[in-house]
C-alpha cells in the first residue's frame, strides 16, 4: 500500500454520537413530507386548509360578539335599524339564558361543516401521496435496500404512517385547533370556552377515526402495485367511484359498505350528534316562529345516522384488508 492510500484510509474509531430508532423513523417522515410540501398542488391545499382555520376563528369571534355590550355587532345592529337591534337583543338573550344549547349547537355546526372540507383536502393530498408511499419503493427496488440496512419493517411502517399523520395534521387537525384557539382568545365570556369544548372533542374524535381509516387504506392501496398509475386509479376508484355508487339513498347496504367515504359520513353523523343539537334547539329554545321550529326538527331528523354499526364494520374490513396487503407486499421481492 503506498503512502497516499495509507493517508486516505482512516482506521480510527468512529466517534460520532449514535442515532437510534426514533431518528430512523423521523428521517422517513421528514423526507416524505419535504418532498410533498415542495409541490405547488400541496401548497395550494395548505393555503385552503389554513384559510378554513382562519374562518373558524372569524366565525367564533363573530359569534362571541353576541354577548359583548358595545361590541361591533351591537353597533352594526344599531346602525341598520330597530329591527336589527331587536334581533340582536333576542340573540343576546338566547345565548345568555341557554348557552349549553346555543353555543354548543353553533360550534357543533361549525366543526361539522369543517370536517367535510378537512376530509376532502386530506383525500386530495393523499391522491398525490399514495403513489409515493410504497409504490415507488417497490417499483425501484429501493425497498430491498431499505430493509437490508438496520431498518426494520416496523420502522418502515411507522415512518410511512408518520407521513400520513403529518399530512392530516397540516391540512385538517392543525387548522381546526388553531382556529378554535384563536376564537377563544378573543371570546367575551367563559361560556364560549366551556360549551365549545365538547364539540371540539367530538371533532377531534372524528378526525382520529378518519385518520386511522384512511391511513390504513392508503398504505394498502400504495402497496398493491409497482406502477404509480395503478395505485392512483385504485385510490380514485375507492374514493370517487364507490362513493358515487353509494350516494343514492336506495343503494343496497353492501354497496354502501364498499365506500369508505360513505362509512365515514355515517360515523360523522354519529360522532358530532348534529341531530341532537338541532332537536334540542327546536324543543327547548323559546322560538315563536313555528315554521322555523319545524325546519329545525326536520333538519335534525335528516342529520341522524342510519347505520353506524354497519359503517364501523365496513371501515374495520377496510383496515384489516389493507393491513394484510401492506404486510404481504412489504416483503422484498
Amino acid at each position: 500500500m503506498d503512502n497516499a492510500s495509507a493517508q486516505s484510509l482512516d482506521l480510527s474509531r468512529w466517534r460520532e454520537t449514535p442515532r437510534g430508532v426514533a431518528y430512523r423513523r423521523w428521517a422517513i417522515v421528514r423526507t416524505g413530507l419535504q418532498q410533498l410540501i415542495r409541490t405547488k398542488f400541496f401548497k395550494f391545499l395548505l393555503s385552503v386548509a389554513w384559510s378554513a382555520g382562519l374562518m373558524i376563528a372569524v366565525a367564533g369571534f363573530g359569534f362571541s360578539q353576541s354577548l359583548a355590550s358595545g361590541g361591533w355587532l351591537e353597533n352594526l345592529a344599531v346602525r341598520i335599524g330597530p329591527r336589527a337591534e331587536a334581533l340582536f337583543t333576542v340573540l343576546t338573550g338566547l345565548v345568555a339564558m341557554f348557552p349549553d344549547i346555543v353555543v354548543h349547537g353553533v360550534f357543533t355546526l361549525i366543526f361539522w361543516t369543517h370536517s367535510f372540507l378537512g376530509l376532502w383536502l386530506s383525500l386530495l393530498a393523499l391522491t398525490v401521496l399514495v403513489p409515493q408511499l410504497i409504490t415507488r419503493d417497490r417499483g425501484s427496488n429501493a425497498l430491498i435496500v431499505y430493509l437490508s440496512r438496520p431498518l426494520t419493517s416496523a420502522d418502515y411502517l411507522i415512518g410511512k404512517l408518520g407521513i400520513i399523520v403529518g399530512v392530516l395534521v397540516l391540512v385538517w387537525t392543525g387548522p381546526l385547533l388553531v382556529g378554535w384557539l384563536l376564537s377563544m382568545l378573543f371570546a367575551t365570556d367563559r361560556d364560549f370556552i366551556v360549551y365549545s369544548f365538547a364539540p371540539l372533542l367530538r371533532a377531534l374524535l372524528f378526525n382520529g377515526i378518519a385518520l386511522v381509516s384512511i391511513a390504513t387504506i392508503a398504505l394498502g392501496v400504495s402497496a398493491i402495485g409497482r406502477r404509480p398509475q395503478l395505485t392512483t386509479v385504485a385510490w380514485l376508484c375507492l374514493w370517487i367511484v364507490f362513493g358515487i355508487m353509494a350516494s343514492p339513498p336506495r343503494a343496497p347496504n353492501w354497496i354502501k359498505r364498499l365506500s369508505f367515504t360513505h362509512n365515514l359520513s355515517e360515523v360523522r353523523q354519529e360522532v358530532f350528534r348534529l341531530d341532537s343539537a338541532l332537536s334540542d334547539a327546536a324543543a327547548q329554545l323559546p322560538l315563536l316562529d313555528q315554521r322555523f321550529v319545524g325546519n329545525l326538527e326536520a333538519a335534525g331528523k335528516k342529520a341522524e345516522a342510519t347505520d353506524v354499526n354497519g359503517a364501523l364494520f365496513g371501515l374495520g374490513v377496510f383496515a384489516v384488508g389493507s393491513s394484510f396487503i401492506f404486510f404481504r407486499k412489504l416483503r422484498p421481492e
